[in-house]
Formats: structure tokens, sequence, C-alpha cells
């Protein structure tokens, strides 16, 4: 696939969604985990969500097990943390993969249109950011060491 938009990923609830429902929005895709060291990033991006989203931007958290199995628990239990603990409004995915055979096609397409560090691109850990302009085009790849609210300026640049 060539567009963002052509690909879907099903809810944390179960439902299917389009990403072409996304179309013409800025988007922040971060494959996100409840037991980890920089879960607390999940409160950044609410408040990035909750600060941008009427202008047209919006988180998508797709939670993933694959590192450290930082993310062990249901879908059902993870939808409780995230808003229990972070009171997490943004749209979350079902549990997925972000490497190796088993990857999603979105992520597929993600690592390709924007390798990591000396491009690779294998995801190195949860919390890897990729941000999205309106037109569906990955504009770039953030490493999980960089806190939300310092994509702030580019969000907005974007918006």
């Amino acid at each position: 696939m060539t567009s963002l938009y052509q690909f879907s990923a099903r809810r944390i609830d179960g439902t299917e969604q389009s990403l072409a429902d996304y179309q013409g929005q800025v988007l922040l895709i971060v494959n996100v985990a409840s037991r980890c060291g920089f879960t607390p990033q999940y409160a950044g991006l609410e408040r990035l969500w909750r600060t941008y989203r009427d202008r047209g931007f919006a988180v998508l958290g797709f939670p993933c097990n694959q590192f450290g199995h930082q993310e062990p628990g249901t879908e059902p239990e993870i939808a409780a943390f995230c808003q229990t603990q972070y009171d997490v409004s943004f749209p979350l995915f079902a549990k997925i993969e972000v490497n190796g055979p088993g990857t999603h096609p979105l992520y597929r397409f993600l690592k390709s249109a924007a390798p990591g560090f000396l491009g690779t691109e294998a995801i190195k850990w949860n919390f890897t950011k990729f941000l999205i302009d309106r037109q569906g085009k990955v504009v770039r790849r953030y490493p999980p060491s960089v806190e939300p609210r310092a994509l702030a300026a580019a969000i907005e640049s974007l918006l």
C-alpha cells in the first residue's frame, strides 16, 4: 500500500477503524505499553490530544507487547489502565506487533517511510512516535526518549 489512508486497524473495543477516517488530520502514531519506564508519557500524549484535537490533530495509540513483555494485558485491561491511571481519551487500538513477521501492515508502512537511526527500520522500544501531516505523509520518526511536549512546535507547524 502506498497511502496511510489505505490501512485499517482494530480498535481496542474490537471495532475495525479505517485510517481514511483521519484523512486531513495531523496524526501522532505511537506504540504504547502499560508497564514501561516511558508509560508516564501517556499523560503528555493526552495533553497534546486535548490541546490540538479541535484543530485537526489526533494521537493514535497502538499497544505492543514485544519489548520486555511490558504490555501483557488484554484489551479491556489495557483500556481500563489507560483510563484510570492517565485519563486517556485519545483513540487506542488493539495490541499489535511492530517488528518481525507479524508486523502490522501499518507499521511496515511507517517504518519504511521513516527509518530510524542509521537507516534501520526496526522499532527499538515502546513509545516510538511517528508524526504524520494532513496529506498522510510521514514527516518524522521520534525515539521513545523524546517527550510528547517536545513535539508541540512540530505539531503546531503542521496544523
